[in-house]
């Protein structure tokens, strides 16, 4: 195996764990966040304006502190139903990977709930919200939509943290692995 071929398969890898990052409904594309609500799609942003300015987040939050979501809906039919937003507690013990189904669990959302936007439509096709966050901690933004000719309700679950954010042991030893592998090939290479 080439020295070309050893980094193409690190960049391959690489690329897969920068997915691992993107958890629930919200995806990093293209230098954007795209959130995917059944069929919907919208660009999802997060600022928190009095500790970090016009910083955009995609999941993860710096602080606690005043927050404020942003949607700008992809689909035009997005702006003609209900939508509502919902940040609980991440009750789940499932962490970065909680689903739909995990919520629904869940035996009283409201006990867990920290902030509740009821159903609204915005004809604008931009949905914002303002939360300030009291404690640092796991989170689950829940969005919910209508389909506009029929009873369909889609949702978006996104997991994501307030405060120090730390990698995940297990990122932490896979980018580890990476890097012993890299440099073993590395050097492999580099004696032929």
């Amino acid at each position: 195996m080439t020295r070309k071929n050893y980094l193409s398969v690190i960049l391959a890898l690489t690329g897969w764990l920068s997915n691992c990052f993107a958890g629930g409904g919200v995806l990093l594309s293209e230098d954007s966040c795209i959130m995917t609500i059944g069929f919907y799609e919208a660009h999802f942003t997060a600022y928190q304006p009095t500790t970090s300015g016009d910083k955009q987040f995609c999941e993860d939050l710096d602080d606690t502190g005043n927050t404020i979501f942003v949607l700008d809906y992809l689909h035009k039919s997005l702006s003609e139903v209900p939508v509502d937003f919902r940040i609980i507690k991440n009750v789940t013990s499932k962490g970065e990977f909680v689903q739909i189904n995990d919520i629904k669990e869940i035996i009283d959302i409201e006990d867990v709930t920290v902030f509740y936007q009821k159903p609204v439509i915005k004809s604008n096709a931009s949905y914002t919200v303002s939360h300030d966050f009291m404690e640092e901690g796991e989170y689950v933004g829940i969005v919910t939509a209508g389909h506009p000719t029929n009873s369909n309700i889609y949702s978006s679950v996104f997991p994501f943290r307030v405060g120090k954010v730390s990698l995940p042991w297990p990122i932490i030893i896979f980018i580890t692995l990476i890097l012993i592998f890299g440099t073993y090939l590395y050097r492999m290479t580099r004696s032929d």
